[in-house]
């Protein structure tokens, strides 16, 4: 069996209807998947990145740019889709990789998934510490910037120095109490996601509620501002270069298909949980950058809190608004962190399982039925990045992450389409070849838009998970020691 080899579609199928001591408990329904999945979702985009897109980019315009964005995001959603009904068992890219594209391909796109999960984990709750701390101080509570900060931060491009601070200690805090629920189990961590999900839903539908009564369409003139003559900068490449910005607003619906030996009926459940998280999304996306560039002058929104400053052009009416949208964002990233944190220990999970990390990492709790050691781990390593590096650091690295998982799934459908077109699939992607590539273009696309320091770090990050995988990996693949 060589590196090449692929696991047959027959022997997946197996795996997801197995029982004993290494099956997960299947307790979600179709609305705890598309729960999860907005929960993963709507972060710090709907509340920070909206209005950056428009004041740099595409003005008014910004809402073109979300459906762009929505519509890439779509074409690898629907390949997303057919694989996680095809092959329904935690892994994710990783096992739909393995299934078409073979174990190296396999144990690549497994590596990559970390960055997509365990360092959005991270960078989610640094980012969860900064909200929490703006909103104590607009209590009057101030906690010691020595324990709310990250000792090291990075100046230009790639030089690390020391802050002086000791630790980032709410970030740290976040993580190891989602940790533990993560560990009591996957139906109890659904349902406060579910809360959580409630909560913010309903703050962001009383902005685009409240807020639009106090639209001035004047603010929509001109809808597509002129180009400055800088890359980018408005016009229609202004609004291409804003989908670019806000696509990483989407990042997260992925995270639903690693659920998927968690799903009680996951060949129906799991397009509509991947699916139906993408359209509620993509609509309140479009309408919230309605409403903040109808409320406030575009060019006004490049601040760290756009939706504040939406709200404050409204008047003293709505500044009963503000304490809620502060609240809102801490729920929306403590979601984003969860679910972060419930993906990639399914990951782990899946690759121990197939021989290509130690075997602890597949162990399930005898009561609980959760991958627990693997949630430790997964939950340890997040608390300890999140408590000592900035936000800045790793952004980027997770974004190339999850944009390369989205080429590998897409290429994947297409590849397995032309190899096994007699294979059931519960659900079709249309167009085949045209949306697999059209996705492929799109990830693609934004991917080359990252820039050279980024695909360095991907290189040396991918360099060090060859090491990993020829030194253990490859010598311990329950594949290749098939005869």
């Amino acid at each position: 069996m060589g590196l090449t080899s692929r696991k047959r579609l027959a022997t997946l199928i197996e795996e997801s209807s197995a029982e004993g001591e290494h099956t997960l408990r299947r307790s979600l329904t179709a609305s705890n998947l598309v729960l999860l999945g907005i929960g993963a979702i709507i972060g710090a985009g709907i509340f920070v990145l909206t209005g950056t897109a428009a004041a740099q980019h595409a003005g008014p315009a910004i809402v073109i740019s979300f459906v762009l964005a929505g519509m890439g995001c779509l074409f690898a959603g629907l390949c997303y889709a057919e694989f996680a009904s095809m092959i329904p068992i935690a892994g994710s890219a990783y096992t739909y990789g393995y299934a078409t594209l073979g174990e190296l391909v396999a144990w690549i796109i497994g590596w990559d998934l970390i960055l997509e999960y365990l360092f959005a984990a991270s960078t989610v709750a640094v980012g969860w510490s900064g909200y929490v701390v703006a909103f104590l101080h607009r209590l009057g509570i101030d906690l010691p910037t020595s324990l709310t900060t990250a000792p090291f931060t990075v100046e230009g491009t790639h030089e690390v120095v020391a802050t002086g601070a000791i630790l980032n200690v709410p970030a740290m805090f976040l993580v190891l109490l989602l940790t533990a629920l993560l560990v009591r189990g996957i139906r109890e961590s659904a349902s406060v996601n579910n809360l959580i999900v409630y909560v913010k839903l309903a703050i962001v539908l009383l902005v685009i509620g409240f807020g639009a009564t106090y639209v001035d369409p004047a603010n929509w003139t001109p809808f597509v501002p002129e180009p400055t003559g800088k890359p980018g900068q408005f016009g229609w490449n202004g609004i291409a270069a804003g989908a670019g910005v806000i696509f990483f607003a989407y990042i997260g619906f992925d995270a639903v298909s690693t659920a998927a030996q968690e799903a009680r009926n996951p060949q129906r459940d799991l397009p509509i949980g991947i699916l139906g998280s993408l359209a509620v999304c993509t609509v309140l996306y479009i309408l919230m950058s309605l409403v903040m560039t109808g409320i406030a002058p575009y060019g006004e929104l490049d601040v760290p809190h756009p939706v504040d400053v939406a709200i404050s052009k409204a008047g003293p009416a709505l500044s009963w608004l503000a304490m809620l949208v502060d609240i809102g964002a801490i729920a929306g990233l403590a979601s984003v962190v969860l679910v972060m944190l419930m993906g990639q220990p399914r990951i782990f999970f899946a690759m121990s399982r197939d021989g290509l990390l130690p075997p602890l990492f597949s162990h399930v709790h005898k009561r609980f039925q959760t991958p627990h050691v693997a949630t430790i781990i997964t939950g340890s390593v997040a608390a300890l990045i999140a408590g000592l590096f900035p936000i800045g650091l790793l952004g980027e690295l997770v974004s190339i992450g999850t944009l390369f998982a989205f080429v590998i799934v897409c290429a994947g459908v297409w590849v397995l389409r032309r190899r096994d077109p007699d294979a059931p699939r519960a659900f079709k992607t249309p167009m085949v070849p045209l949306v697999p590539l059209l996705g492929i273009a799109t990830c693609g696309y934004l991917m080359i838009g990252l820039g050279a320091a980024t695909w360095m770090r991907l290189g040396i990050w991918l360099l060090i998970g060859f090491t990993i995988y020829f030194g253990y990996g490859r010598r311990h693949s329950r594949l290749a020691s098939e005869p």
